[in-house]
């Protein structure tokens, strides 16, 4: 018997946290969705480019937040590892994107890392 009540106790635990955790990650998610959407609506993104463009930048949405809250970096830091992460993906949104779209992308990134900057100097 005990050792059948043993087996429950760590999968309830997990359970638990989850069931905690998994309505952050959706909010988040749904955050990071419409923030992906606004862009694509300020790029003023083609049907053809939204398709090629949103999994480029789906896919660097995580890495950005974990940068932006990371708050063992410095601004510096934080500026520097959001520039490089723009700068994995540059060529292939540049090769979709029209020149004012791309830049327009530019001014939408720089402002991304001034507002990450911005929190932190306010954590401090």
């Amino acid at each position: 018997m005990k050792k059948s009540v043993s087996r429950f106790v760590p999968v309830g635990l997990v359970v638990g946290v989850f069931a905690a955790v998994a309505p952050i990650a959706q909010t988040q998610g749904a955050a990071q969705a419409q923030k992906l959407a606004a862009i694509a609506k300020q790029l003023n993104l083609t049907p053809p480019q939204k398709t090629q463009v949103m999994p480029i930048l789906e896919a660097d949405a995580p890495k950005l937040e974990a940068i932006k809250s990371n708050t063992s970096l410095g601004p510096l830091q934080k500026m520097e590892q959001l520039t490089a992460i723009h700068a994995q993906s540059d060529s292939q949104i540049k090769s979709i994107l029209n020149p004012q779209q791309y830049q327009q992308l530019q001014q939408i990134r720089q402002e991304e890392i001034q507002q990450a900057m911005e929190k932190k100097r306010a954590q401090q």
